[in-house]
């Protein structure tokens, strides 16, 4: 496939020498975001906010906020349902009685919002094609209030047990693990009524949070995972039930596994694409020679520097009725 790649000039150079960066990929953001590309870069040296995902199995919002207020913590709500910004941390908020008691999770605002986009319903099949460490599993289980089944699939047998004390300690209790490649995942015959695929990236949306990924990220690993993602993608929708929903979201900025991930999918399957509340529009530059520019415009991203979050991608998509 084909990886997008631009001259260099002074100013990719001097910005890549000041903040750390492969001037591969800071070329690539000036070409693509403009001006944006600085303020993003900007963004994650600054740091983003934590946050935290409220579970309401276990509990109400407010009476969790007026614990953590006992115990000195300061919650903000943001605009995403059920999630808080962390204001003031006296300890970690990864270390209270709360937390071990699966009162919430700690998780980016970014990543509320892909369970969120595909709105599963209690007592629907609902699939997780890759899973751990269980974030946005457990949350899809509250959101259908523990009725129904998520199927969590995870192919990694490294990243189960993380996964499993998640699910536990969530008290989500319609959830089922699978340790496949989700690719492998139409051979059971199952057909889902929601699919989320939150899919293997290069992770620049994350920087903030692994700043080698400045650096070790190049053109041969987004080759791989737009790669894999195609797959998935096709993999993921062949499965689901006719009038049923997928979410395709990554944590990575670049088009190869975003824009170009949806429109291949598009090219191959009659598929549609469905408006959702949060972000900014994708990416419709006609350097990326997108197919269906008016379909893909209908996927949101998010920025650093504009949401207070990781970089994030996400798309809903609706498998026609026959």
């Amino acid at each position: 496939m084909r990886v997008l790649d631009f001259p260099s000039t002074e100013r990719s150079r001097e910005i890549a020498e000041k903040y750390g960066y492969d001037e591969f990929i800071v070329r690539r953001w000036l070409r693509l975001f403009g001006d944006e590309a600085l303020k993003t870069i900007r963004a994650f040296e600054r740091g983003i906010p934590k946050y935290i995902r409220v579970n309401t199995i276990k509990i109400d919002e407010d009476k969790l906020i007026a614990r953590m207020e006992r115990r000195r913590f300061e919650l903000r709500r943001t605009e995403v349902p059920y999630c808080f910004e962390v204001k003031e941390e006296p300890y970690s908020v990864g270390a209270t009685p709360e937390f071990l008691m699966g009162y919430y999770y700690v998780m980016d605002k970014s990543s509320c919002i892909p369970p969120l986009a595909l709105d599963p319903k209690p007592g629907e099949v609902v699939v997780d094609l890759a899973a751990s460490p269980g974030g946005k599993t457990t949350f899809l289980s509250m959101l259908m209030e523990n009725k129904g089944v998520v199927i969590a699939v995870e192919p990694q047998r490294e990243r189960l047990q993380p996964l499993i004390d998640n699910i536990h300690r969530m008290g989500a209790m319609n959830v089922a693990i699978l340790n496949i490649d989700g690719r492998e995942f139409k051979k059971l015959g199952i057909r889902p009524d929601r699919i989320l695929l939150d899919a293997p990236c290069t992770g620049e949306g994350i920087i903030h949070k692994d700043p080698t990924r400045k650096t070790d990220r190049g053109e041969k690993d987004i080759a791989f995972c737009s790669s894999l993602q195609r797959e998935l993608i096709l993999a993921a929708y062949d499965c689901l039930r006719a009038g049923g929903v997928m979410v395709y979201s990554t944590c990575s900025l670049t088009p190869e596994e975003n824009e170009m991930v949806v429109d291949f999918l598009l090219e191959k399957r009659k598929a549609e694409v469905e408006e959702i509340e949060y972000g900014e529009r994708a990416l419709t530059i006609h350097e990326l020679n997108l197919k269906h520019p008016n379909e893909i415009k209908k996927a949101r991203r998010l920025y650093p520097h504009l949401h207070r979050c990781s970089g994030f991608f996400v798309v809903r998509i609706r498998k026609p009725q026959r």
